[in-house]
């Protein structure tokens, strides 16, 4: 079991730096940890950047807990403001890119974009349940979207299918 418990992960872009703060539940302390993107530049692997910081032996510990997702985004902004982007629209960029549009045919796109978008909604609805004893939380929530009952055809009467 972890004793390190995340509670914020920000960026320093110059030079390209993760830093987290945390709890440490051995001594109840608020710490902060900085880990150098060593050889971090605008043409660099995003993805393979998170998965070696969260496999790296000395910052394992510390970035169990923490969404590959959110280390994404913070590395995507550093990666845009060392290509020249304000911060605005680094910020402006990542979030459209990483975003799911719900108007997207998803059905059309390659298997790892798919893969990404899910992982986005997936994020996004455990950022948004509400748990039992939290407020908000509304056990059985019978929710009228206004379309009314569609027949579709097949299930209109009990002489429908006479061979059962």
């Amino acid at each position: 079991m972890s004793t390190i418990t995340p509670k914020k992960c920000a960026i320093r872009v110059n030079p390209p730096t993760l830093v987290l703060t945390y709890t440490d539940k051995a001594t109840g302390k608020d710490r902060q940890r900085s880990m150098p993107l060593r050889n971090f530049t605008k043409r660099s692997g995003v993805e393979r950047f998170v998965k070696e910081l969260k496999s790296n032996p000395r910052h394992k510990k510390y970035l169990e807990n923490v969404s590959a997702l959110q280390m994404e985004k913070l590395l995507r902004i550093i990666k845009e403001r060392l290509s020249g982007l304000s911060m605005e629209e680094s910020l402006v960029k990542v979030e459209k890119e990483l975003a799911v549009d719900p108007e997207e045919d998803l059905n059309k796109v390659d298997d790892d974009t798919l893969k990404k978008k899910k992982s986005i909604m997936d994020e996004t609805f455990e950022k948004n349940r509400k748990k039992p004893g939290e407020d908000g939380f509304k056990y059985d929530v019978d929710v009228d979207f206004g379309g009314g009952i569609e027949s579709s055809g097949w299930d209109s009467g009990d002489d429908s299918d006479p061979i059962f």
